[in-house]
């Protein structure tokens, strides 16, 4: 009974930080200035009856909180809505573009793991030096990730892959220093190294046994830093994926596909979060 109230509860909170984040999503699009704009108005033969239609469609709108209630409503129906930007079901859009943007992600964080842990290793061995090292990963934590990826256009080197792959690994060997080396300076592993252990047992026996549960809770971290970078890195590299479909969505006040992105990475982060910090209920029993 108790099993299936934790994951009755974890189910019931998913699916509110879903409804706050697509609700919160619809009123900040819906109340944004430029909302009712057409292209029509730049252009002079036009502006007139682009201004008349939009005053009538105006009329006709109905209340924010009543459109978030249809919106919602029609998502219990499978129905994203149609895409106001390209006149097409949301939907097919998104699902067109997941496989470009899972693609980039599970690249992208799997090359930045493997950069900061390979450095992250032998640094937290050592007993000083460890800021030197370090450095490196310091700089490029402090570079935004769209100065990131316009530098390696105007250079011509590298892409969205590399871009990414630098922002995860920069961000996580300060923190895989950290716990690696307190790992390293257990007394049980001191222990183990004058008793003339090898290095590969130490590792294998004692210090990743340690720090497995952090690590869970680091790539929650890593996952959802990453879908935070995916909009301006398509968005620059010109990436068919979701990221830039958002990006083109905002900047064409496109409510439909803002919402469903907005709720897909609610979604995203919240099973995420689930998994990598062990709090499914199954887990527990």
């Amino acid at each position: 009974m108790n099993l299936l109230m934790a994951i009755a509860s974890r189910v019931a909170r998913t699916l509110l930080l879903m409804l706050f984040a697509a609700a919160g999503t619809i009123l900040q699009v819906r109340f944004a200035p430029g909302f009712f704009s057409d292209p029509r108005e730049m252009d002079g033969r036009y502006a007139q009856a682009a201004r008349i239609e939009m005053q009538e469609q105006s009329s006709r709108q109905e209340f924010a909180g009543r459109s978030a209630v249809n919106q919602v409503e029609g998502w219990f129906r499978g129905d994203f809505g149609e895409s106001r930007q390209y006149g097409v079901p949301v939907s097919d859009l998104i699902c067109a573009r997941l496989r470009v943007s899972g693609s980039l992600l599970v690249r992208g964080l799997a090359q930045g793991w493997l950069l900061a842990l390979c450095a992250a290793f032998p640094v937290s061995g050592l007993r000083g030096g460890g800021t030197l090292w370090g450095a490196p990963f310091t700089i490029l934590l402090a570079i935004p990730t769209a100065a990131m990826a316009t530098a390696c256009i105007l250079s011509q080197t590298g892409g969205p892959i590399l871009v990414l792959t630098l922002l995860i690994a920069s961000r996580e060997f300060k923190f895989l220093h950290r716990l690696l080396t307190q790992a390293w300076r257990a007394p049980h592993v001191l222990q183990g190294r004058a008793q003339g252990l090898s290095v590969f047992s130490l590792v294998r026996r004692h210090i990743l046994p340690n720090v497995a549960p952090q690590l869970g809770a680091l790539a929650a971290l890593s996952i959802v830093t990453a879908l935070g970078a995916l909009v301006p890195i398509e968005a620059i590299f010109t990436v068919p994926g979701v990221g830039q479909l958002a990006w083109s969505a905002v900047m064409n006040r496109d409510l439909p596909v803002v919402a469903a992105v907005s709720l897909l990475m609610a979604l995203l982060v919240r099973v995420t979060g689930l998994v990598t910090t062990r709090t499914l209920a199954l887990e527990g029993a």
